[in-house]
């Protein structure tokens, strides 16, 4: 898991080949401005999804992993909590491989203050309880392909 001010993303961009896509992509657009729904930059291999996530307690937020893709999250308008537990500290659960999901019972070890102007990537190894927020926010999720 990384977390980190948004203009550092650039510095991540060796953890994955498509990272620098996104980095293009966030120079070049008004995030902002964007309208809900789903960009696709490398077909269904680098997603950027501009979402309004509902607002939830801890308990309705739930653990989750991804296998194939990793995630980079950034709220745009409110302050989320995300939570965070290492995969390996959890039971192993059964995985949906048609919409790449493993979901855990219970809350996370340790919640996250992610404000706007932040981000963070959870990879497969990282399991996340994400949209933890009183309010509903506009966030984007970029699904990012896992290559090696």
């Amino acid at each position: 898991m990384v977390v980190d001010k948004i203009e550092n993303l650039k510095n991540y961009v060796s953890l994955n080949p498509l990272f620098a896509q996104v980095v293009e992509y966030f120079n070049s657009t008004d995030l902002m401005a964007q309208e809900i729904g789903k960009v696709k930059l490398q077909g269904d291999e680098l997603v950027v999804n501009f979402q309004q996530a509902k607002a939830k307690t801890k308990e309705e937020a739930r653990l989750e992993t991804h296998n194939r893709f990793i995630d980079i999250q950034i709220p745009l308008d409110g302050v989320e909590l995300m939570g965070y537990t290492p995969r390996v500290d959890l039971k192993e659960e059964e995985y949906n491989a048609e919409k790449d999901v493993t979901f855990y019972p219970g809350l996370a070890e340790t919640y996250l203050t992610i404000k706007p102007g932040m981000f963070a990537i959870f990879f497969p190894e990282d399991a996340h309880a994400p949209c933890v927020s009183p309010v509903s926010i506009k966030k984007i999720v970029v699904k990012v392909l896992v290559k090696e």
